[in-house]
């Protein structure tokens, strides 16, 4: 598919369950967009993935009070454990928020209890991944919410992108990819050392702008590495946990009629093009309608990941913008995948539609 395809917009109910998903999912482009939320609305911050530092999740949470919100915190989201059989935690090993079922078990009360609209994230790391053969899908697709009401929100990035892809499969509906309280929210608040400078101002505007649908958003590229316009469902994510999907039953959908946003952090270029390379060899880019370059924190010399990049996706011979402002490092944008997006490579822009709260 050439840049400037027009890919079948969303916003109406799912399309019929695909065939082997639990809880069904959603088989073609169409997912229901999430409801944007009001003040006073309640919002659960649980830990799917790994333990959040109290004092960073006090603070993000501060932030989300501020915005208007009723703030409620999972049980588990201070738990730690390592990778390993229960014993006792080393903290110089890798550690999660608790048991893989404990992580579920948080997750899963947060989005089946009808007093909560948004279930937000609390931070990446690791762990999410593990938590999806533990979770009730139909019980999940259940408690989704009758398309006049709409969805509730999923929110998070990084680490959260395995959420991501099985919400918008199996549950067809968009999801919100961005900053989380443990993280760069944490940074936002009025009090927090060094904050309030630009970048801060934009993350937390955008923030506020996509959980309640404040309008559209505009987010500006850098540079185009192929020029060109493409319409389409925004998919994609953080890129070591797409191919970390691939071959399993959580496998993100095709590409096909949807603009690719791509992001990543603390990786080599040399490890960045043997993940594009799987991702071409499954097949997975065939037939997109562009691609979104986000942050690349921590990932080598910017001209060789161009480099790369250009080597790589160069050939699909659609647009690619380069330096939008969303993923890890200062500036991070939201974004809602599964939503509608115009990319303008020429103009340096990715564009997404508001909606109604």
């Amino acid at each position: 598919m050439s840049g400037g395809t027009r890919a079948e917009a969303v916003d109406g109910p799912s399309d019929a369950p695909s065939a082997g998903m639990p809880g069904g999912g959603a088989s073609g482009l169409r997912l229901r967009r999430y409801r944007g939320l009001r003040p006073g609305d309640r919002v659960a911050v649980v830990a799917p993935s790994g333990p959040a530092e109290p004092a960073r999740l006090e603070a993000g949470c501060a932030v989300l009070r501020d915005l208007g919100l009723d703030v409620v915190v999972g049980e588990h989201a201070l738990d730690r454990v390592n990778l390993g059989a229960p014993g006792p935690v080393r903290d110089d090993w890798q550690r999660l928020a608790g048991g893989d079922a404990d992580r579920a078990a948080d997750l899963q009360a947060a989005w089946c209890d009808p007093r909560v609209r948004a279930v937000i994230c609390a931070r990446g790391g690791y762990g999410a991944t593990r938590v999806l053969d533990h979770l009730d899908w139909t019980a999940l697709a259940a408690a989704t919410g009758p398309a006049a009401f709409g969805p509730k929100i999923l929110h998070g990035s990084s680490d959260i992108t395995a959420l991501h892809v099985a919400f918008g499969a199996r549950l067809g509906v968009t999801t919100s990819f961005g900053p989380m309280p443990a993280g760069k929210v944490a940074d936002l608040g009025p009090s927090a050392p060094g904050g309030g400078g630009p970048d801060d101002v934009q993350t937390l505007d955008g923030l506020r702008a996509a959980l309640f649908r404040d309008g559209a958003t505009v987010l500006p590229g850098v540079r185009a590495l192929r020029s060109g316009r493409a319409e389409g469902p925004l998919t994609g994510g953080t890129l070591t946990l797409l191919t970390a999907l691939l071959g399993t039953p959580y496998a993100p959908p095709p590409a096909a009629g949807r603009v690719v946003f791509l992001e990543d952090v603390a990786e080599a270029p040399y490890r960045i093009d043997r993940m594009l390379v799987q991702l071409l060899q499954a097949g997975w880019f065939d037939g997109a309608a562009g691609v979104a370059l986000g942050s690349w924190e921590r990932s080598g010399d910017p001209a060789e990941l161009d480099a790369v990049f250009s080597a790589r996706l160069g050939p699909l011979q659609v647009p690619i913008l380069a330096g939008v402002p969303a993923g890890h490092g200062p500036r991070q944008r939201t974004l809602e995948l599964g939503a509608p997006v115009l990319l303008d490579a020429g103009a340096l822009t990715l564009e997404a539609p508001g909606g109604a709260r």
